[in-house]
């Protein structure tokens, strides 16, 4: 403590009471970080014993400190927790009616050799808007490897792409988990955010994805094709049968029949939440009339409570009734979906604890007065600090969730469209050089069947191209808007 209390004192010499806030923050992060990485606590509970140790540390009274904590899990969980489970409500049905599929298999159809590399980053991006990064993974692997297999491609021109195209939407753009954390937490405007991500997340995907995939084919070398994880999915003749006859009959494992959904009704679908919130933003500029009735018909319904809301109703007719599912059978893929992101939930209100408590305890002013002092863009401040939890802890979300309550107080006074690039400046960071510390690293070496040192060379680079290249577009983007 003395070591960090001297660190601090030597950055904030005019202030005592500041570098006593800015040690408490930094012993909270690591209590943390301690926690998760090397007793393998759940980080609801690391996050939770962290704002502890950060408060007792501050000088925050007991009874103060259970006030913010539980303020802040409730208001975040208010914000969030809804909206993720309407996500994963909407994934679910996608990945069980054979949604997803059909868009792969459809764009697959029309693409050419050269061209498959950019069609699996399309396929990517546009299955990874509703879907959670490991759900996506887990749909996306059968069609990598059936994709390798049909166009005779290395397994990491293909794979690459893919996952560019789920990691980017997972830490850039509304409505993953992180992105509205950050966007709850800095209060930035979700639909500028939305469209602010997409238009940094376009150029990211294409220099993570295609492009660095033909460096990482070099470093890796060649890899055997894994076996199929889903016969269904890597059987050419079932997957032909699918593109020419979309409606056909398929039974399902639970004996019902199963048809797939049409590529448009599936597309609009996974798109009606982006277009409805994008097209508030876009109204909201253009009119600027709290009172016209266009303006407040698309602020109800592209609120993302509402948008989201709308996307799972009309997902259980186009996708689940489409699929020929059942009205239980609907009930049941839309309740079995909850229970996966509880976990998700709890790590996200507890972030909002912590975060909750880092701003009553007053270290968002002393960090704020460090910025100052020192003259760090608060977008860069942002990104360094999410970069920094993302390498200790290995979660992107909670790299998120931490930096995202470290810096908001810079956001006050800052536009809407300089908040909603803080937000994806602190995104880009959570991303940096996920390695053996986070869960998504053993999943992508186990799914693709690499060692750890070609995982290092393929996903851990790919994710830090993603990192690099994203604050390098948001950075003159704050100059530019």
């Amino acid at each position: 403590m003395t070591t960090l209390l001297l660190a601090a004192d030597a950055v904030l010499p005019h202030s005592n009471s500041d570098a006593r806030l800015l040690t408490a923050m930094l012993l909270g992060i690591a209590v943390i970080v301690v926690l998760i990485t090397w007793l393998k606590l759940h980080p609801f509970l690391a996050l939770t014993l962290g704002s502890g140790v950060l408060a007792a540390v501050a000088g925050v009274p007991f009874d103060k400190l259970m006030t913010s904590f539980s303020t802040g899990f409730g208001a975040t969980v208010t914000s969030v927790g809804l909206l993720i489970g309407l996500g994963a409500m909407l994934g679910k049905l996608l990945a069980d009616s054979g949604g997803a599929a059909i868009i792969a298999d459809t764009v697959l159809a029309r693409s050419g050799p050269r061209s498959l590399p950019w069609a699996m980053a399309l396929i990517a991006a546009l299955v990874g808007l509703p879907l959670f990064f490991e759900i996506g993974v887990v749909l996306l692997v059968p069609i990598v490897v059936l994709v390798a297999r049909r166009g005779n491609l290395p397994l990491m021109r293909v794979g690459i792409p893919a996952l560019a195209g789920l990691s980017v939407l997972h830490g850039l753009v509304p409505p993953h988990p992180g992105p509205l954390v950050a966007v709850s937490a800095l209060h930035a405007n979700l639909g500028v955010t939305l469209a602010l991500g997409l238009l940094v997340a376009v150029p990211t995907l294409v220099v993570a994805g295609p492009l660095f995939s033909r460096v990482a084919e070099r470093w890796v070398g060649p890899l055997e094709l894994p076996a199929a994880v889903n016969s269904a999915a890597t059987d050419p003749a079932a997957t032909d049968r699918a593109v020419a006859d979309p409606a056909a009959a398929d039974p399902a494992a639970d004996g019902e029949p199963r048809r797939a959904p049409s590529f448009g009704a599936t597309l609009a679908t996974i798109l009606l939440p982006v277009v409805l919130m994008l097209g508030k933003a876009l109204v909201d500029i253009v009119v600027d009339n709290p009172k016209a009735t266009p303006q407040r018909i698309l602020d109800f319904v592209g609120s993302p409570l509402i948008a989201l809301l709308l996307a799972v109703l009309v997902a259980m007719v186009t996708l689940g009734r489409a699929a020929g599912f059942s009205r239980g059978k609907i009930s049941a893929t839309t309740a079995a979906s909850l229970g996966p992101v509880a976990g998700i939930v709890f790590i996200v209100g507890a972030g909002g604890g912590f975060k909750q408590t880092l701003v009553d305890s007053g270290v968002g002013g002393a960090v704020s007065s460090w910025a100052t002092h020192l003259h760090i863009s608060a977008l860069l401040l942002g990104w360094l600090i999410a970069v920094l939890i993302r390498l200790a802890t290995g979660s992107a979300t909670v790299a998120t969730i931490t930096a995202a309550g470290i810096v908001a107080p810079l956001a006050v006074g800052m536009s809407s469209t300089h908040t909603a690039l803080l937000v994806l400046a602190i995104g880009a960071g959570s991303l940096f050089f996920s390695h053996v510390n986070d869960a998504g690293f053993w999943l992508v070496k186990e799914y693709f069947g690499m060692s750890v040192g070609q995982t290092l060379k393929s996903w851990s680079v790919m994710e830090t191209v993603i990192s690099v290249v994203a604050i390098a577009l948001i950075m003159p983007l704050s100059l530019l808007l």
